[in-house]
């Protein structure tokens, strides 16, 4: 990939738990890698490789050493041009409704006008098709009416990445594969930049124009372009053997 058409560069990115004690442990190792502009990209990895630390660490939530250049700027604490959407149904405030939930961080970020406000929240709840659960409490949605909202309230803050990180797991089979197929929708309309931590192989196949598999301290043991067409189903052209080989990768 060319410098130019990298979106997102992380260069020779190490992460140690417990620094200079009996429990050292290096969770990520000189992990470097790009993201183009309006890529989807889906990582795999056994638990404990590294994947959701390297999310956190280029949302800026993490100390590490090396570099996180978004468009060429390093990146090294929390902004609205990388958002992160978490598995946790709980990442919603239960005491706001849900136009309030996605109207918050837009208020941090200056926005006071009211009809520019609602108009935002309005904007991305129809997108996730959500509209008329504006005056809802959390606690009335289901989880992946819960999922919806956190990802409408990453979309209202416009940022140049979305970090996911293992958001549909703890859905139903069904609901899973129905925020599968909005999410792919909305990447589409929307034309995000998205990197997506999922466990699961199919998921990742049908969601991702490119798969990472990483292995211990992050170390990349697969990098490629996911050229099945989509929609993609279990009966598409390629799907066996894609599947075989990053299962491969996975339990080697």
């Amino acid at each position: 990939m060319k410098k130019e058409e990298a979106i997102l560069e992380v260069q020779n990115l190490s992460k140690v738990f417990d620094a200079n004690t009996d429990n050292e442990k290096d969770v990520l190792k000189d992990v470097s890698l790009q993201v183009a502009r309006n890529e989807f990209l889906c990582i795999l990895g056994p638990s404990g490789c590294g994947k959701t630390t390297l999310l956190r660490c280029i949302a800026g939530f993490e100390g590490y050493e090396g570099s996180v250049l978004v468009n060429g700027q390093e990146r090294r604490l929390p902004g609205t041009d990388r958002i992160m959407v978490f598995q946790d149904f709980n990442q919603l405030f239960p005491w706001k409704t849900v136009e309030k939930n996605i109207q918050y961080p837009l208020k941090r970020q200056g926005i006071r006008d009211k009809a520019m406000l609602k108009e935002r929240s309005e904007d991305v709840l129809q997108k996730v098709k959500l509209s008329g659960y504006e005056k809802y409490y959390p606690y009335q949605l289901s989880g992946g009416m819960k999922q919806r909202v956190a990802i409408a309230k990453a979309l209202a803050l416009k940022p140049e990445i979305i970090l996911m990180d293992e958001p549909f797991a703890a859905l139903d089979a069904m609901t899973r594969n129905e925020l599968q197929d909005e999410l792919m929708r909305i990447s589409l309309e929307e034309k995000c930049t998205i990197i997506f931590i999922t466990h699961n192989i199919q998921e990742a196949i049908v969601l991702g124009t490119r798969i990472l598999v990483l292995a211990q301290e992050g170390k990349i043991v697969v990098d490629e372009k996911n050229r099945i067409e989509k929609p993609v189903t279990p009966a598409s052209e390629g799907y066996g053997a894609t599947w075989e080989r990053l299962h491969s990768a996975l339990y080697q």
